[in-house]
Order: C-alpha cells, then structure tokens, then sequence
C-alpha cells in the first residue's frame, strides 16, 4: 500500500520503533496507538466502499483536528475524514467517492 509518509504510517513520526502487519505489509509505526488507528481506519474504508484492498492513501492532519484523506483503489477513490480515541475511530465520514481521476 503506498503512503504519503516516510516515518509513522499514520503521524510520520520518526521516533519509535513499532512495526505491524497491515493487509499483508510490514508497516513502521511510532507506538501501537498509530498502529491500531491506522489499522481500524483500512478496515473501515473497506467496510464502507466494498473494497478488497487499498492500493494507496494519503493522509493529511492529525490527532487533535482529526486526518483528511484520500484513498484509491485501482482508479476508484474515496475522500474521507476521521478521528480517533486511543486507536479507536470515533469519528468516520466519506466526503466524497467515486472514478474520479487519481492523481
């Protein structure tokens, strides 16, 4: 899955050193809290566009005003934004998706 960050899969943090599994790649995160969010977050973009995999997402934001993003199956794309509680999603809205060109 390509990511818009070199340190933390979720923060781009570079301290740390927490790796997890995540749909079948190994995923540097800067503690395990980044490591459930982000995981609890793929789950849900594929709960709620039916797909089977991401191949891409962008993340923009962070934990207290929440992460804007982008995710992108083959040339589908959906625009989402959500928060999270010690890993928990609390929040979680699609703000748009579709076929729209993937940059």
């Amino acid at each position: 899955m390509k990511r818009n960050y070199d340190g933390c899969a979720l923060c781009d943090a570079t301290w740390g050193d927490y790796w997890r599994e995540v749909e079948g790649e190994r995923m540097f995160f800067c503690c395990s809290i980044c490591a459930d969010a982000f995981e609890n977050m793929v789950k849900r973009v594929k709960k709620e566009t039916g797909w089977g995999k991401i191949d891409s997402i962008s993340i923009e934001g962070n934990y207290s005003r929440g992460r804007d993003c982008v995710a992108t199956n083959g040339k589908e794309k959906v625009e989402f934004f959500f928060r999270h509680e010690d890993g928990i999603i609390t929040e979680f809205r699609v703000k748009n998706q579709g076929t729209k060109p993937v940059p």
